[in-house]
């Protein structure tokens, strides 16, 4: 099998983005997006996805985050899906959904994930602070959300228990992480739709 990786660039007025993702190689991430938080953890989503993530970003921070955040939501998301369909037979028997609860001390955060060709969110978590460090934690929802309808892929995301800022929204992505490596494992030879495709 082919391996499935890709490499996607982004250029506006607000951000200069380039992401590669491998899907089957697990490898440490190597991410500079100029916020801190977000590198800490744009690097666990690849450690605990089980494959190798590069993230540069430029972007307008002396303005905020906001940009910044976005874009790379939609550039990961453009990526990840170019990833997964580069094989000759669209995303031919990868698992396709995936289930999980990730606890971190008292937070506890459930993601759900279909790689059904559909972009959607649904966000649950309510975090206390309204930053981590210097990064606006309403920016949680912006990054997902672009992920998600870039990558055209439904994505639940549920806090059944949480205080701690930090500790949520690092539950939340070690989730999205574990979701990932799931749904894109291959335990079949078939496209896993009626339709035929994702």
């Amino acid at each position: 099998m082919t391996q499935r990786s890709a490499q996607v660039s982004r250029t506006t007025a607000e951000t200069d983005i380039t992401v590669e993702w491998d899907l089957d190689t697990a490898a440490p991430a190597d991410i500079e997006t100029g916020i801190g938080f977000l590198d800490h953890m744009l690097d666990a989503l690849g450690k605990h996805s089980g494959t190798f993530l590069k993230v540069r970003c430029k972007g307008d921070l002396h303005i905020d985050g906001h940009h910044t955040t976005e874009d790379i939501g939609i550039v990961m998301g453009q990526c990840f899906r170019k990833a997964l369909l580069s094989q000759d037979v669209s995303a031919a028997g990868i698992e396709r959904f995936a289930f999980i609860q990730v606890p971190l001390d008292e937070a506890l955060i459930a993601a759900s994930l279909d790689i059904s060709g559909r972009g959607y969110l649904g966000y649950g978590l309510q975090i206390p602070a309204p930053q981590i460090g210097s990064w606006d934690t309403e920016l949680v929802s912006e990054f997902f959300g672009a992920f998600a309808h870039n990558a055209k892929v439904c994505l639940h995301l549920e806090q059944r228990n949480g205080v701690n800022s930090h500790h949520i929204v690092e539950a939340a992505f070690k989730a999205t992480a574990r979701v990932i490596r799931q749904a894109i494992a291959i335990t079949g030879n078939s496209v896993p739709s009626t339709k035929g495709s994702l």
